[in-house]
């Protein structure tokens, strides 16, 4: 064999050997438990980047690791080639998006390939061609027929930069998921999925994820934000308008003084239509558009409204309240109508300060009596009602019950259930999506294209308008058909696109059977495969994709297409890989290799000025802190980076990237092989020792239980746990241990023994370094690859450490002594000894100066 580890001599030839043999190609087998992982699939954006890289060596790991357990593993890969990311890409490059993804969906296929993962090619899916989207469109149709879906006119978020509406979940404190430009507030009639009737069911199914991370369970519940209260009706003075309100606090209703209604409700423009006040209000609806919506709502954010120029009335007392438009009221929470109960919110008590608003207490604490005049902030803790009329005297927990009954039994109101959530908009002024299956008819109205007549084809070979524009409504030959129903030739077909999270909501169903032509997806290989076992990508997809994707799988339950909820039975959100900015103050951020030199004395390869170090932060193609993973394998393989992706620090934490920690990933690899080459001689023609530790004596005992601990050790470390760190670190001892066995020992057992820890190290290091494992795993004479193997089993008798007794000393006399398994580290032994109580007696009130550790001798403690 080769003295030197040289992964461009191996890597290729393994990678066309798993596919001309179709290795990762898998089909449902029942006399096998099955295990799907997925990783989520990306937007093909040019070429791979290290968050990607990172993502699918977890995921890899896992999938050929259960594979070599006996599993018959799902591990399939995609495109999620529709939307914006690759629309904007394609402007910015000057190109078609069709062009654009197509290319970047081979090149990508190719950069996966070489990093040797092993994905089941034959299931690839691209979210972009007809034979996926026609499917969606069939149960956008489905839905459309039994009310699940709906088209109304409303306020929307605008997004000008990218020209179409955004979710609210696609909305990052003001600004575009995936521009970063200032949203704004719109109107335009726009298509819904009902995702509000599963809001229940959804939240309810929360607490039945034990699998996923707390933090983004925690991120789902708020989202949809599920709060109990009263529904309130509230009269326009003059007026048959009644305006509703929805408040966790009826029992400060005789204390509200004033409304504020969102600048986005409907109510404000028709209330103050034809009055004085018309010109103002409309400007500040205006102005608050343009206004980021969580800074509207927090805390220390100026509170500011206009008059509408009417009043109401409320239920309770009867008495006039002003209508204003307001900042702080939002139409995504509640009804978009807010009573303001000045003494008792704090919100509502600054408004009412600023603009000189009446003020009413109506809870007054035990032992206190507020005043309007003398209260310094509003009064939010609990006492009794006061000012109200019968429920006086009552406390006002119970008063929330008594109001909202009395409310109900009058037809002023009701109990109910709000949720934060709204109904998904999924309409997108967009041209590269999915076009939505509808037809809009002078005779006959909105009518679903038939089902024979799917998939609604999007034309790629249509140009986009400048600015982006979608083509699609001035594109006849598209935009203009004939009406199935009536046969009206004037019809129009719907020009707005579907939003591209509805691509990604059923793709692990169209995984289970990619090929399927008479269906969305073959529900017997649905059945067989999912839900999917383990799904892995980032937790900023928390109340976006996988939400989406939970009520997706809802509805198809509904249609009885899956007999499941969930989709996902276990989640693992990795974290991001990060590295230090550079920054040049006269050409800005500058590619890591755009700066020469060392530390701080770094300067600009273009201008030669000194280079300021930035924070250490997630790779960003804007901040140029990036490293292209194509240059890494070039330079040092697919399995030096796999290695350092999963050594460096575990998977949910962020990685911060280290030139010296490829390195050293390196290092280790040619360390392993150099190990092999000097050993292979006298193993090759050995059968790996598989008796009784008791039969070994010394070195070779140690080693031999070494290689089954550190078996156990790996084994529990990547099952679950996820902690490939500390699998990896586990083998680099063992590897540690196999240099330290002294070459003129002489035992007959000792091949076997080196051959079992060598076997052991190839095995348990290949579903990280899957080409270097299958190249020493051939020289061993395998016919089988590595992935074909069992993965390794421990010997329980193996696993008993042998035991030493420890000397404990203070001041370097003898005071006690303690009983510890060979091998324990010297943190825990110190911290054993400093706890005895010997030990603490003699160090009493002294300052401890320094313990010294003797491995597995004795602990001095200097006092």
């Amino acid at each position: 064999m080769d003295e030197r580890y040289d992964p461009k001599k191996i890597e290729g030839k393994w990678q066309t050997h798993w596919d001309a043999t179709g290795l990762f190609k898998v089909k449902e087998d029942l006399s096998k438990e099955k295990f799907f992982l997925m990783e989520m699939f990306p937007y093909p954006s040019g070429k791979i980047h290290m968050g990607h890289v990172r993502n699918y060596s977890i995921g890899d790991v896992v999938a050929r690791y259960k594979r070599m357990c006996g599993f018959n593993v799902l591990h399939p890969m995609g495109w999620d080639a529709f939307g914006m990311p690759a629309e904007n890409a394609a402007i910015q490059n000057n190109t078609h998006p069709a062009k654009w993804t197509y290319e970047n969906i081979a090149a990508m296929g190719a950069q996966l390939k070489a990093m040797g993962f092993s994905y089941d090619w034959d299931r690839e899916i691209a979210t972009c061609r007809p034979e996926y989207y026609r499917w969606e469109q069939w149960l956008f149709v489905k839905m459309f027929e039994k009310g699940m879906v709906y088209r109304k006119d409303a306020s929307v978020n605008w997004c000008e930069t990218c020209q179409t509406v955004l979710a609210n979940e696609q909305v990052e404190q003001n600004m575009c998921w995936r521009c970063g430009e200032e949203v704004e507030q719109k109107k335009l009639e726009q298509w819904f999925f009902k995702i509000t009737d599963y809001a229940e069911d959804l939240l309810d199914h929360c607490e039945r994820l034990p699998g996923w991370p707390e933090k983004v369970v925690t991120m789902q519940k708020n989202w949809i934000g599920k709060s109990h209260g009263a529904e309130i009706l509230f009269p326009v003075a003059g007026s048959d308008i009644k305006i509703k309100v929805f408040t966790t606090r009826p029992d400060t209703l005789c204390g509200a003084t004033f409304m504020c209604l969102a600048p986005e409700h409907p109510l404000v423009e028709l209330l103050c239509k034809g009055t004085p006040r018309e010109a103002e209000v409309m400007e500040f609806v205006a102005r608050m558009a343009k206004q980021e919506k969580a800074k509207r709502t927090s805390e220390d954010y100026e509170k500011e409204g206009v008059r509408v120029g009417a009043q109401c009335i409320n239920p309770l007392t009867g008495k006039t309240m002003e209508i204003f438009t307001a900042n702080f009221a939002l139409m995504d929470y509640g009804t978009g109508a807010v009573m303001s109960v000045p003494t008792h919110d704090q919100r509502d008590f600054e408004f009412a300060r600023k603009y000189g608003l009446d003020m009413i207490v109506v809870i007054q604490p035990e032992g206190q009596t507020l005043s309007p005049e003398t209260m310094a902030e509003a009064y939010v803790e609990e006492g009794v009602l006061v000012n109200s009329g019968q429920f006086d005297g009552m406390p006002n927990r119970d008063a929330m019950e008594a109001i909202a009954q009395y409310l109900d039994e009058n037809n002023l109101g009701k109990k109910t259930v709000q949720y934060r959530i709204r109904d998904w908009g999924i309409s997108r002024q967009r041209y590269w999506g999915a076009p939505i299956p509808m037809i809009h008819c002078p005779t006959c109205g909105i009518v679903p294209v038939p089902e024979d007549q799917l998939p609604v084809i999007l034309p790629e070979d249509a140009h986009l308008l400048e600015g982006g524009k979608s083509p699609l409504s001035s594109l006849e030959e598209f935009a203009k058909t004939t009406c199935p129903k009536c046969g009206n030739e004037n019809a129009r077909r719907e020009t707005d696109t579907m939003d591209t999270f509805v691509e990604s909501s059923w793709y692990p169903e169209r995984y289970c059977s990619p090929h399927c032509d008479t269906a969305m997806f073959d529900v017997e290989a649905v059945k067989y495969w999912m839900p999917v076992d383990q799904y892995i990508g980032g937790v900023e997809h928390a109340v976006m994709h996988l939400l989406y994707s939970r009520y997706f799988t809802r509805v198809l339950n509904d249609f009885g297409l899956v007999d499941f909820k969930e989709p996902f039975t276990r989640l693992l959100t990795q974290g991001m890989v990060c590295k230090e900015t550079l920054k040049c103050p006269e050409h800005g951020w500058l590619f890591p290799q755009e700066a020469e030199g060392a530390g701080d004395e770094r300067t600009c390869t273009k201008c030669g000025k000194p280079v300021e170090a930035g924070r250490v932060e997630k790779m960003s193609k804007s901040k140029k802190n990036v490293i292209d993973p194509a240059e890494l394998l070039e330079r040092y393989g697919a399995d030096t980076v796999r290695l350092f992706c999963l050594f460096a620090a575990p998977p949910e934490r962020d990685l911060d990237w280290s030139e010296e920690g490829v390195e050293g990933s390196f290092r280790f690899l040619q360390r392993v092989w150099r190990m092999f080459a000097m050993h292979f001689d006298a193993i090759s023609g050995t059968a790996a020792y598989t008796g009784s530790p008791d039969a070994l004596e010394g070195y070779l005992k140690d080693l031999y239980k070494k290689t089954h601990q550190t078996i156990k050790k790996v084994t529990h470390d990547i099952d679950g746990r996820f902690h490939f760190n500390t699998a990896i670190s586990a083998i680099m001892e063992l590897v540690n241990m196999v240099y330290g066995l002294d070459d003129n020992l002489e035992d007959k057992k000792r091949a076997g023994v080196l051959r079992a820890a060598i076997e052991a190290i190839v095995l348990l290091v290949s579903p990280v370094a899957p080409h270097f494992s299958e190249e020493l795993w051939s020289l061993f004479g395998n016919e089988n690859n590595v992935l074909e193997t069992s993965w390794p089993t421990y010997r329980e008798d193996a696993l008993k450490a042998d035991e030493v007794v420890i000397v404990l000393q203070v001041n370097g006399k003898l005071r006690s002594k303690l009983t510890v398994d060979v091998g324990t580290g010297d943190e825990e032994v110190k911290q054993m000894a400093l706890a005895d109580e010997k030990v603490q007696k003699f160090i009493g009130e002294k300052t401890i100066r320094k313990v010294i550790v003797v491995k597995n001798k004795l602990v001095n403690v200097v006092v």
